[in-house]
């Protein structure tokens, strides 16, 4: 079944944001008028209780502008660039945002930080908090630090790990394009616009194989990857216009082009934590057993047994009372950690291990029962 999504249903939305869209091309200064449309649009959703979370590109170009750097720039510069623009960045969007009431906070992530599962997990619990306490994350990658063998390379990728680790059910690219064509349509009076795509199949990919509009060839085909990603954890992408107040236009339809997920973004993600291999066991009380069936996170109280030598963030199996298997989860802590806090109450789990650590052993968003 496909699920279709707007941003007047939407419950949690990614939206990225691009240099060109945020920076002015001459100046390198940010596009004030611009950014403060954006933030009245990112204000109005928050306010009907809408989780929002800002992929943004920004800060190569503003720390470039200040230390009078010319392109093209050497690796060392452009993370020197990076180191001073990253502030400028995170100070443009909370001057914004903070008169209308939102608070923002800047997150800075490389690839290896969504493809480690221990950091995978700890990123998850962040946002997770984040949003809770209604903030909205401002998300850039660390290009300070990272290298080409832990980058994600584009923006549009990185907004669709986001979106997927976050659990989003929707992912906004806001582009020079108001979406996907079936070709070039300053090449092909022919040329279709696709408001819908339903499943990215090998004809659509080749679709996006010739540049639309200012963007390269890579530039359409890396969205639709970005889409690809989106949609196989349950979230649907749009692809439209960064114009003003872009989001307040998607909502009263504007022309996009929405990649339609399959699932919605707690099933896609169970049914990804039920096809792992298992790295361990964990055998529970009947207490504990009826809790997870009545959908309650795993606590340290309930657990008899721990098998195996896993890490932090790996999946093992679940046994109810009867040694059958019941589920499996991503476990918050060690193999060791696990069987030393076993049996307790999450209150004694500081004096036991010597630090705080969380409440549950397996949250329960990280659990198929």
């Amino acid at each position: 079944m496909v699920a279709r999504v707007s941003l007047t249903t939407a419950q949690r939305i990614v939206v990225k944001i691009g240099s060109a869209l945020l920076v002015e091309s001459g100046t390198g200064k940010v596009r004030s008028h611009w950014l403060h449309g954006l933030a009245q649009d990112v204000a109005d959703l928050r306010a009907r209780g809408c989780d929002v979370i800002l992929v943004s590109s920004g800060s190569i170009a503003l720390g470039r502008s200040v230390l009078s750097l010319r392109p093209p720039l050497s690796l060392e510069q452009s993370q020197a660039a990076a180191a001073v623009g990253q502030i400028r960045l995170a100070a443009a969007y909370d001057s914004v945002l903070a008169p209308l009431g939102v608070t923002t906070a800047q997150v800075l992530l490389t690839l290896d930080d969504s493809e480690d599962r221990r950091r995978y997990l700890n990123m998850r619990s962040t946002f997770e908090m984040l949003l809770g306490l209604g903030v909205v994350p401002v998300v850039n990658e660390n290009d300070t630090i990272a290298t080409d063998e832990i980058r994600f390379g584009d923006n549009d990728r990185l907004a669709a790990q986001v979106a997927a680790m976050a659990g989003a059910d929707a992912c906004v690219l806001l582009s020079d394009v108001d979406g996907l064509y079936t070709a070039n349509p300053n090449t092909d009076p022919t040329a279709r616009h696709l408001p819908e795509v339903p499943e990215i199949t090998a004809e659509i990919e080749a679709m996006a194989g010739e540049g639309v509009s200012g963007l390269s060839k890579g530039g359409m085909i890396t969205k639709v990857m970005a889409a690809r990603r989106a949609t196989e954890a349950g979230c649907a992408l749009a692809i439209t216009l960064g114009g003003d107040r872009p989001l307040s236009a998607l909502a009263d339809g504007a022309r996009a082009t929405w990649f339609l997920a399959k699932d919605d973004p707690q099933t896609a993600r169970k049914r990804w934590i039920g096809s792992m291999k298992p790295r361990g066991t964990i055998a529970v009380d009947s207490g504990a057993a009826k809790a997870l069936r009545d959908g309650k996170s795993l606590l340290p109280a309930g657990v008899t047994f721990v098998g195996g030598g896993f890490g932090r963030g790996e999946p093992v199996t679940i046994e109810g009372p009867d040694g059958h298997a019941m589920g499996q989860g991503l476990i918050r802590y060690t193999g060791d950690e696990a069987r030393q806090i076993k049996g307790l109450r999450s209150g004694d789990i500081e004096t036991t291990l010597g630090y705080p650590g969380r409440a549950a052993l397996i949250h329960r968003d990280d659990m198929v029962i």
